[in-house]
């Protein structure tokens, strides 16, 4: 199993899928087809963390008031259920291995992972 759950309307994830070769991986947009709940499990087994999976630049946090400080995992697993912005993106999952978001390190991560393979 090899997937990407990004969306479409992000700058970001668009320009890092853009950086590599997809060929073999599922593609899912996710405001078009939310995470399962049998995919999120999937996710949170090699993460051991739903908050590692968590944006906490979502716009939905300001609109719901929430206060990050005060949620535990399973809050933040109802949330990454119910909300499509509330995944930290882009989400490159495998059998094996999992790359979560944006930042600096894990898009070195993800390179040396395409370089590999």
């Amino acid at each position: 199993m090899k997937k990407v759950f990004y969306l479409n309307t992000c700058d970001t994830c668009r320009k890092i899928l853009g950086q590599f070769s997809l060929k073999g991986w599922e593609l899912r947009e996710i405001k078009k087809e939310p995470i399962t709940k049998d995919e999120l499990e999937a996710m949170y087994e090699q993460t051991k963390s739903y908050e590692a999976l968590f944006s906490k630049k979502s716009t939905q946090i300001k609109l719901r008031e929430l206060d990050i400080k005060t949620l535990g995992e399973s809050d933040f697993k109802e949330l990454l259920l119910d909300h499509y912005t509330f995944l930290k993106r882009p989400v490159f999952l495998t059998d094996n291995e999992i790359f979560i978001g944006s930042d600096k390190e894990n898009l070195g991560k993800i390179r040396a992972f395409f370089n590999s393979n």
